[in-house]
């Protein structure tokens, strides 16, 4: 029996060290949604595209982006695409940056439902 609970013990302490290293990472991943990383520059200057024909009647345009690698450090670029978006009412916003008190804050594109009002 204690040669049991020897195994069980080990087995439970390798599966929360495992947890607790995917909760430790999971800010860096989650930083493409609505939440603002720090970044250490301002976005470089769009890129100019060329929209190619649309595959499909379901498909929208999302331009190209700068996206910041947190791990890099610095911006890489996405090109545009023809893309379905996640639910017929979706609008593609795109990602920003934002100063908030002289520092800049990248907040990742994502898609959100549009309600039908007119801008």
């Amino acid at each position: 029996m204690n040669i049991m609970n020897a195994k069980r013990a080990t087995a439970l302490a390798v599966a929360l060290t495992v947890l607790v290293s995917v909760l430790a990472f999971a800010p860096a991943a989650s930083a493409y949604t609505r939440v603002g990383v720090r970044v250490y520059a301002p976005l470089p200057p769009l890129r100019h595209e060329r929209v190619l024909v649309r595959p499909g009647s379901r498909y929208v345009w999302v331009p190209g982006y700068w996206r910041w690698e947190p791990y890099r450090r610095h911006y890489a670029w996405v090109a545009g695409s023809w893309v379905i978006p996640p639910h017929p009412r979706a609008v593609w916003v795109a990602p920003r940056v934002v100063y908030r008190h002289r520092h800049p804050y990248y907040y990742g594109g994502y898609w959100r439902h549009h309600h039908g009002r007119r801008w």
